[in-house]
């Protein structure tokens, strides 16, 4: 995954404003707002490409929102998408009200941290949405307990980035009838 401020950082413009902290904001939604027009000058002109184009740019989002995580080992953003709006986001860490450390003195992961997935799940249940339809955007292929939860929730789709080394949670996605589709 690429930090934001080291893709600044490739455009000399934005690296010297980078270095004024009042403009991060803007620097930010204007990198945002140039990748996407790059991207959808690289779009196909078929049917599909405008899904396309939007997974592309919720997952772009995703993986910015995985920089909210305290977790040192791994970064993971999730967001639930439906009638293309946001309804939900997660990163992985630990729940509300611990200490935002994810590993241990051995740098093992605790096992009490939540996954992306099972925070925007979560999360989505404590408000007045509902995830039955969405899509859900992650940056990681989900594990099998975050795949048994987006089965559950109702998601009818998941797109994902990068792929996690067990493929178990991708099978069972794929034998409750759940569109996956991954976009590196």
């Amino acid at each position: 995954m690429v930090c934001f401020t080291q893709s600044v950082c490739k455009f000399p413009f934005f690296y010297e404003l980078w270095k004024y902290p009042q403009l991060k904001p803007f620097i930010f939604v204007t990198f945002v707002r140039l990748l996407f027009n790059y991207m959808e000058q690289d779009a196909a002109k078929d049917n599909n490409s405008k899904q396309y184009l939007l997974d592309k740019r919720y997952l772009a989002m995703a993986a910015i929102w995985a920089q909210n995580s305290y977790c040192k080992r791994r970064q993971v953003g999730a967001l639930l998408v439906k009638s293309k709006m946001i309804i939900s986001d997660g990163y992985n860490g630990t729940p509300s009200g611990f200490e935002n450390e994810c590993e241990d003195a051995d740098n093992v992961t605790k096992p009490y941290v939540l996954h992306a997935e099972a925070n925007a799940i979560t999360k989505v249940a404590r408000s007045n949405n509902s995830s039955d339809g969405a899509t859900l955007y992650v940056t990681s292929s989900p594990c099998i307990e975050c795949a048994k939860l987006i089965i559950q929730a109702g998601i009818i789709r998941v797109v994902f980035s990068e792929s996690y080394r067990v493929e178990d949670g991708i099978q069972l996605l794929r034998r409750a009838g759940i569109e996956v589709l991954q976009i590196p």
